[in-house]
């Protein structure tokens, strides 16, 4: 009886991608790696992409996957907790906190330097009070625009619940 050799080559191409940082962090040169993770994170719950309740990485999480000190690592966790963005539930661990209820004059208090960064700025570059507000108008608009789309590209793999 012939022996038949029967040559199965089985090719399977598997990827999962599976992102444990709910948000993208580009690293810039000559800014601080804890200001634009903490930047990063902010964007992230203002564009819907860490809603109330959600769990934010772990320390360790952060410093493995952006490739960070733990130290800093740390310290981005204390930083957004301390503000109020994140709160540790014992069990659970780290999660977006719910947002206050706030009045519209302590809310506007709240971006006080960031306004006057951008104010200084536009007016060092020439940009008119005009130019400035469409731009941001512009950028309000793209915020507004991913989180009612509830999926965006950029949104490092977050799944609906």
């Amino acid at each position: 009886m012939p022996v038949l050799k029967l040559s199965l080559t089985l090719r399977v191409l598997c990827v999962i991608v599976h992102s444990v940082i709910p948000f993208r962090v580009q690293f810039r040169a000559g800014l601080s790696l804890f200001e634009q993770v903490v930047y990063a994170s902010k964007k992230a719950m203002v564009a819907g992409q860490l809603r109330p309740g959600d769990t934010f990485p772990s320390v360790r999480t952060l410093s493995k996957e952006l490739k960070i000190n733990p130290n800093t690592a740390a310290k981005i966790v204390a930083h957004l907790v301390n503000e109020g963005l994140l709160e540790t539930r014992p069990g659970v661990g780290t999660v977006v906190a719910a947002l206050p209820d706030s009045t519209w004059k302590e809310r506007t208090q709240l971006l006080g330097q960031e306004i006057e960064v951008i104010v200084v700025e536009a007016k060092r570059l020439g940009i008119s009070l005009e130019e400035a507000l469409d731009s941001i108008a512009d950028h309000w608009k793209r915020l507004t625009r991913d989180d009612i789309a509830g999926s965006n590209p950029n949104d490092g793999g977050r799944r609906e619940r």
